[in-house]
């Protein structure tokens, strides 16, 4: 499968798909059919809409739509999204609130390269940004990325965080999300031993595969039963003539979305059939709760073929960030180094993604740190994108987030009334607070 002709083939069917969607939809509505009344056109033109809808999203990168958020003050402040850091695969960016006084805390959240744009931690940033000073990294589309821009690897995405990290200060607070979480673990790590001073004062890791054989799921089995021969052979594809990553190996985002459907496929389906008879009867809107998730659930991107591969070898069957054994450039990076670090972790206990169990190991592999700076949370009712989205995130975790961050820095209070009732027991928290 590794040949241009296949991606482009694959690219073939999407627009080809997009293409029968937008015709049904303008045959459908020709005025003249509504002469003689047949729900069949009704039918077929929601069909056509819906369908045109799906394949046109699978290529069209999300905007964040944060234009602006309320303050202390009563006003509508602006929001401004600029580039702190710009590198070839991926971005450090930050979320300007415009004639807001910088405040006191300062957070990081690491996004997941997992085949979505770092767009899907939408709401995690909104809900963020009246208490804090949020950046984010916004990874590329690998098949936007020259050849000549070379490779980046599990290696190179560390090396991307320790340098975002470096830039941001040590007045920082770091949270990663998912994928990420044992990566930004071996950053953090990477830092205490070159750079001790540019390490963040707090990590929260949420969701994420720090140790995948603890509690097993479907996505670990498969890592498991799948030799690195046949992914290479079955997932990995050179990016087509059409975009400017002419020629680079990726696992294209059309390959992932595949993979993601078939997981829930029923699920997926009823969902895009009540929407047809939602738009038939008329019921549809633009922004009605279907449209707002297929937005951004099938808007997908490339990963670079080596990240991919290396995440599946090195992470999943190697387990090195599990037997802190992971290495850059041929030197073991210690886990056991953080030691000033406090680490929070978070998981869902509906969580079919990365399993209660996975994300804790973390704790374990702290040789370094006092237990008065390890903290853990689980979030009983909660699946994979609960824990860090939706109610349960709003309620219950990003409380008890804020609470670690502020238990953790020097800083006394962040500029805002729900922080200042805070200030004053802040400085005498233990880290561990909201221990499980």
């Amino acid at each position: 499968m590794r040949y241009m002709a296949t991606y482009d083939l694959m690219e073939t069917l999407r627009n080809t798909n997009q293409w029968m969607g937008a015709t049904a939809l303008s045959m459908a509505s020709y005025p003249i059919f509504s002469m003689t009344p047949n729900p069949m056109f009704e039918w077929m033109s929601a069909w056509g809409e819906v369908t045109e809808r799906t394949f046109q999203r699978m290529v069209t990168k999300p905007d964040w739509g944060i234009d602006s958020i309320s303050g202390e003050d009563g006003r509508d402040h602006l929001i401004n999204i600029e580039t702190v850091v710009e590198r070839d695969f991926g971005d450090l960016i930050h979320f300007d609130v415009q004639g807001r006084e910088d405040m006191d805390r300062r957070v990081l959240l690491v996004a997941p390269m997992s085949g979505h744009y770092a767009t899907l931690l939408r709401s995690t940033v909104r809900s963020l940004l009246p208490d804090c000073e949020v950046y984010i990294t916004d990874w590329h589309n690998a098949r936007d990325i020259p050849v000549s821009a070379g490779k980046f690897d599990v290696e190179d995405y560390t090396l991307y965080l320790a340098e975002f990290m470096r830039e941001l200060g040590a007045d920082l607070h770091v949270i990663a999300v998912c994928q990420p979480a044992p990566l930004t673990l071996a950053a953090t790590a990477y830092l205490a031993e070159e750079e001790p001073a540019a390490q963040p004062r707090s990590l929260t890791l949420i969701g994420g595969p720090i140790d995948p054989d603890a509690t097993p799921t479907d996505v670990t089995d498969f890592g498991r039963r799948v030799t690195m021969g046949q992914l290479e052979e079955t997932m990995i594809q050179r990016v087509g003539f059409k975009h400017k990553g002419v020629g680079r190996l990726v696992y294209p985002g059309l390959l992932q979305l595949a993979s993601f459907m078939s997981m829930n496929s029923e699920r997926h389906s009823q969902a895009f059939n009540d929407q047809i008879k939602r738009v038939a009867q008329g019921e549809a809107s633009n922004h009605d709760p279907h449209n707002k998730f297929y937005d951004e659930y099938l808007a997908v991107m490339d990963m670079s073929a080596e990240f991919y591969l290396s995440t599946v070898e090195r992470i999943f069957k190697g387990l090195e960030i599990a037997r802190n054994e992971f290495t850059i450039n041929g030197r073991k990076v210690d886990i056991g180094k953080i030691d000033t670090v406090a680490v929070k972790t978070v998981e869902g206990g509906k969580d079919d993604i990365s399993a209660p169990g996975q994300c804790i190991a973390a704790l374990d592999l702290l040789t370094g740190l006092p237990d008065a700076k390890k903290a853990s949370y689980l979030e009983p009712d909660a699946g994979h994108y609960g824990i860090f989205a939706g109610r349960s995130w709003r309620n219950n975790i990003r409380p008890l987030v804020l609470d670690f961050i502020d238990a953790n820095s020097e800083a006394p209070a962040p500029r805002n009334r729900t922080a200042s009732r805070k200030a004053k027991k802040k400085s005498a928290k233990p880290a561990n607070k909201n221990a499980a």
